[in-house]
């Protein structure tokens, strides 16, 4: 999904209070953490995940990859934090 400047706009706005929810540790990016990721994706829309690598393309790398799989987009990342947007599916019952 791509998102348009002003949707990219209001979701950092919205985000900029937010704790992170999701932590990539030494282990990186495991199943477990990416089924995680989703689930909290789907309760909230809008997540910070920090990524403790020291190295700069691999917390590139490994916030493309974590997006890729939990079929979210990068609203935006600074430093060792980036912030996740994924659409809630409504249901209705």
């Amino acid at each position: 999904m791509t998102l348009s400047n002003q949707q990219r706009k209001t979701l950092k706005a919205k985000a900029h209070h937010l704790k992170p929810l999701i932590r990539i540790g030494q282990k990186g990016l495991t199943d477990n953490l990416i089924e995680e990721a989703i689930q909290t994706l789907d309760r909230h829309e809008l997540v910070k995940v920090h990524i403790a690598q020291d190295d700069r393309q691999q917390r590139d790398d490994a916030a493309q990859e974590l997006a890729k799989r939990c079929e979210a987009t990068i609203v935006n990342q600074i430093g060792k934090t980036c912030v996740l947007y994924k659409k809630a599916i409504k249901t209705h019952a």
